[in-house]
């Protein structure tokens, strides 16, 4: 049997350098200083096959992005869980990486974690430079909050 952890990865999509973009690498961020030993934190841009490499043999992979949306309001968070074969939808990034499509290849290719949950920041500012908005900073937060929670109980109970 593996190590307690061993087996949790969180993947923060996205680009620093693009504003608001940089939610998920901001979420490992805050993680590095407060996660419990044994959990892998990832920082990717977002290529469906990284990803699979990424979370490949997780118990729990969680992945953190920015998304956009027509009618959006900037620091929304939207949390989507699946597990076996739950269908998965399109949900878009703000940078056009589709995650769906990386869910359906992992699926093809048995690939998929036992169970992954996608964080989705609504986001604004995507211009070139450093820096979250202040809504997708709170919301940051927020979801490294959750994330902690939700890997204490993780590493307490088997996933």
């Amino acid at each position: 049997m593996s190590a307690p952890g061993s087996h949790l990865v969180v993947i923060g999509v996205g680009n620093p350098y693009r504003r608001d973009d940089g939610v998920g690498p901001a979420v490992i961020d805050r993680l590095r200083r407060r996660a419990p030993a044994g959990v892998r934190l990832e920082e990717s841009d977002g290529e469906p096959s990284q990803l699979l490499e990424l979370w490949s043999g997780a118990d729990l992979a969680i992945v953190v992005d920015a998304v956009r949306t027509v009618d959006g309001r900037p620091g929304r968070i939207d949390r989507l869980q699946l597990g076996g074969t739950t269908p998965v939808g399109s949900a878009t990034s703000s940078h056009r990486v589709d995650l769906g499509d990386a869910v359906a290849l992992a699926r093809a290719v048995d690939r998929m974690p036992v169970t992954l949950v996608m964080y989705g920041v609504e986001v604004d500012d995507v211009s070139f430079g450093p820096g979250l908005t202040p809504p997708v900073e709170a919301a940051a937060e927020e979801i490294a909050v959750a994330i902690l929670d939700r890997l204490k109980d993780a590493r307490d109970v088997p996933v």
